[in-house]
């Protein structure tokens, strides 16, 4: 990402630190959109606070604008993106913040849309509105790695999501594995459902645990499409993907040679969407799968399995991130499922480096997130 040099003080990155709080409001509300938050500050104090809290509506600096009134006038406006120039969905936030009189506007980062791209920035500055940017930009970029990725490659940011005993099993020898995390690691899956846009699993999951893949923590703000790879389209009519069709979106994903057999056309009198892709060697074409709901228009996308899955989406090099639950157990067992079944590599130097790590205590699990995919490198 590249930035504008600037010279920053504490009291600035305390008010960016603000806005970016506020853009977090919006996570799972304005995708495909960026999350984004603003701050107005006059004479050492916050006027007017905003973030971006749907699609399709205003935008941040819109709702600070609102929120500070006549106080916005010669207020430093801290953003955590650039404002945007042009005509969208919504008005352009550059002329909003002329209009307000606005005498600074700080941003953490660029908008790399072709659309604005330092744009925002040129229109303000020909409003004789002082700016500067790279602000906390590493904080404002991994917010958005989704947004970022999908705007560049067409694809959705990828989680790969399990939850294993402590010496790396996700099922017993005869597939038993409810529940190996606690409650507290379960609702916080649940809340993660309730911001994504798919969840995705292999048939031979979705037949053995008959699973909804529904968020039933709390309330959703979307409604993932449940999505299965079935390529031999196995999926029962009784499954209860298919009998909640109605409740959320279900798209079965087969061999395209059985995307219009008597099956497929009994799934699609039920509601459930069906989408015939290449098999390779390997399975259905996964990187395709991926370009199409790209272009549906999703962000995030959750692989939560089962282990032959997630292994194909690791094996493909597919994953930008993988959520592991840990819990202090042992299953044991020459033939207990292990979570990554596809082929893994030959040797140890082929592992994918995480760019970052973090863990998490949930209850009496630890959760560890690695990321793969830097989205700073788009």
């Amino acid at each position: 990402m590249q930035h504008m040099a600037a010279s920053f003080t504490l009291q600035d990155e305390a008010y960016m630190r603000r806005a970016l709080a506020l853009a977090e409001r919006g996570r799972g509300h304005v995708e495909p959109n960026p999350v984004v938050g603003c701050v107005l500050v006059r004479d050492g104090r916050i006027v007017g606070e905003g973030y971006h809290r749907k699609y399709g509506g205003p935008h941040a600096e819109v709702w600070a604008l609102r929120d500070a009134g006549a106080r916005a006038r010669g207020a430093t406006a801290y953003v955590t993106l650039e404002p945007c120039c042009h005509y969208g969905q919504t008005p352009p936030c550059t002329e909003a913040l002329i209009t307000a009189g606005v005498k600074r506007v700080i941003a953490a980062m660029r908008d790399l849309s072709p659309p604005v791209c330092g744009q925002g920035f040129a229109r303000l500055k020909a409003a004789d509105i002082q700016t500067a940017g790279g602000l906390l930009e590493s904080e404002s970029v991994w917010m958005n790695a989704a947004y970022l990725k999908r705007k560049f490659t067409g694809r959705p940011w990828v989680i790969l999501k399990w939850a294993q005993s402590l010496d790396g099993k996700i099922a017993t020898r005869t597939g038993d594995s409810k529940w190996i995390s606690g409650e507290a690691a379960r609702a916080w899956v649940h809340r993660l459902r309730g911001r994504l846009d798919a969840i995705v699993v292999g048939v031979g999951t979705a037949i053995a645990d008959d699973p909804l893949l529904t968020c039933r923590v709390g309330r959703p703000r979307r409604i993932a499409t449940r999505i299965v790879l079935d390529p031999s389209l196995r999926l029962p009519a009784t499954a209860q993907l298919v009998r909640t069709v109605k409740d959320a979106p279900t798209l079965v994903v087969t061999d395209r040679r059985k995307a219009d057999t008597t099956k497929a056309r009994r799934l699609r009198r039920a509601g459930v969407e069906i989408l015939g892709l290449r098999l390779t060697r390997r399975g259905l074409d996964l990187g395709t799968l991926l370009d199409d709901l790209g272009r549906r228009g999703m962000s995030n996308v959750m692989i939560e399995g089962g282990g032959r899955t997630l292994g194909a989406f690791y094996d493909a090099g597919l994953a930008d991130e993988a959520l592991v639950f840990v819990s202090p157990r042992l299953i044991g067992g020459r033939e207990a499922v292990s979570p990554l079944a596809g082929k893994g590599p030959a040797t140890m130097s082929e592992l994918r480096r995480p760019v970052r790590l973090e863990q998490k205590r949930l209850g009496g699990d630890t959760l560890y997130k690695l990321v793969f995919t830097d989205p700073a490198r788009f």
